[in-house]
């Protein structure tokens, strides 16, 4: 196509980067090269093809960001096709990645959208140092953290002082149902995912006591067909297949026998995909809104022609429309981003190695999964315990019953944790107060 169609496409973004304006950053200084920029060099990294991802490969596309990575590791399912609108019927069991990135780049004249059908995990330093702005739509804390402390890996320090360029943006989006939120993170710089990590719900899990004995809910019913009746009738003589309806029908059948048994209300085919899929509720609108503020952001961040988010915005639209914006704040002693140890106070001197492993999974600030701990003792490194290699746990198992000083650990021993939620190791400090 010639220079003018090209000239006329992007003339309202000319406008913007050409001129100065009252809300332009301090650095920002008008030119037609800051457009060559966006459209030529700047690269960003989607992660996620979803609801979300396929509304922000969109709307980048079209705002003239051609050089876009995306990664996901799921396949299409016939469930995505109501809202993950880049898919149709034909690509169910493909890629989502790869069918997202060969419809942008069919769609969007000069776009070059790369896929990555992989784990985030997968991908070393080098991958992802390669990005100007990285922007998630993931529906994964686990992924969301994991993605943070990479980016906070990245980081350069010179004599104590964070090198700027060596900030790597995130842009984060979340929708449930009518709400959503966007946020921008600065690395080193802002508050990061581990700071605010109180502010995301505990994941929801019912009593086996409770759905086996004295159930009240629908979801209680549900939860008792799928892990208990399942497991003992093999109805199909396999595992749960969430999108096979045969599967979704039995347990459906057994949950409302259930629910008449004690009685309980309100039980749905709907609600049983939602229970056994864990299915978060999707609205195209939230996730439209939710990417488009994601993009500005970009948009502003790649151009400095306005200030960024500062720093966290939230969505509600579920009576009406109501958004507001705050500061999440940096937390002095994150564990992320402090490059401190975090201080661990023990006031009992029977505490056992199992203590420490359950308060790192429960503490609202840590959250961790499956920790591994390794620590010097005496001089020597020790493993103390590492459930995600099947040798060396059951090598380690017996410490679990060991209190810390019978490991031989004292007051101010550093304690190195890997978990996968970081792909990092990070430190944490006994402080025995007894």
């Amino acid at each position: 196509m010639g220079s003018d169609y090209t000239h006329r496409r992007w003339s309202n973004l000319r406008k913007i980067l050409e001129r100065s304006g009252p809300f332009c950053r301090p650095d920002f200084e008008p030119s037609s090269e800051t457009l060559q920029f966006l459209l030529e060099n700047c690269k960003i990294l989607v992660i996620g093809a979803g609801g979300l991802g396929c509304e922000l490969l969109k709307d980048l596309a079209l705002m003239g960001f051609r050089q876009i990575h995306v990664i996901d590791m799921d396949t299409i399912e016939l469930s995505n096709l109501n809202r993950q609108f880049l898919f149709r019927h034909k690509d169910i069991g493909l890629s989502k990645a790869e069918v997202a990135a060969k419809y942008i780049n069919s769609r969007i004249s000069g776009c070059n959208v790369v896929p990555h059908c992989c784990k985030i995990q997968m991908k070393d330093e080098a991958f992802y140092r390669q990005f100007h702005i990285v922007i998630c739509g993931l529906d994964s804390i686990v992924a969301r953290r994991w993605i943070n402390g990479m980016l906070l890996s990245l980081l350069v320090y010179e004599d104590g002082e964070l090198d700027c360029s060596s900030v790597i943006p995130m842009i984060d989006g979340g929708t449930e149902g009518f709400k959503g939120n966007a946020r921008v993170i600065l690395p080193g710089l802002s508050a990061c995912i581990e700071c605010t990590l109180d502010l995301y719900p505990p994941q929801i899990t019912y009593p086996l006591c409770t759905i086996a004995n004295t159930p009240r809910l629908p979801e209680h019913c549900i939860e008792y067909v799928k892990v208990i009746q399942w497991p003992k009738e093999n109805p199909f003589e396999s595992v749960i297949d969430g999108d096979d309806p045969q599967h979704i029908n039995w347990i459906y059948e057994k949950s409302c026998e259930r629910a008449a048994q004690f009685s309980i209300q309100g039980l749905t085919y709907r609600l049983v995909q939602g229970v056994v899929k864990n299915i978060i509720p999707a609205v195209a609108s939230t996730n439209a809104a939710i990417a488009a503020t994601c993009a500005t952001e970009a948009f502003k961040l790649a151009s400095s022609c306005s200030a960024s988010l500062n720093n966290y915005m939230v969505l509600n639209d579920v009576d009406g429309i109501y958004t507001y914006t705050y500061e999440a704040e940096r937390k002095q002693d994150c564990l992320a981003c402090s490059q401190l140890a975090k201080e661990i106070v023990i006031t009992d001197p029977t505490f056992k190695l199992k203590d420490l492993i359950e308060l790192l999974c429960n503490k609202a600030d840590l959250q961790m999964k499956s920790p591994g701990l390794t620590a010097n003792v005496d001089g020597k490194n020790k493993t103390l315990y590492m459930q995600t290699v099947a040798s060396i746990e059951e090598k380690t198992r017996e410490n679990l019953s060991k209190t810390l000083i019978e490991l031989g650990l004292k007051d101010g021993n550093e304690i190195n944790v890997a978990d996968v939620t970081t792909p990092n190791a990070i430190l944490i400090r006994l402080k025995f107060s007894f």
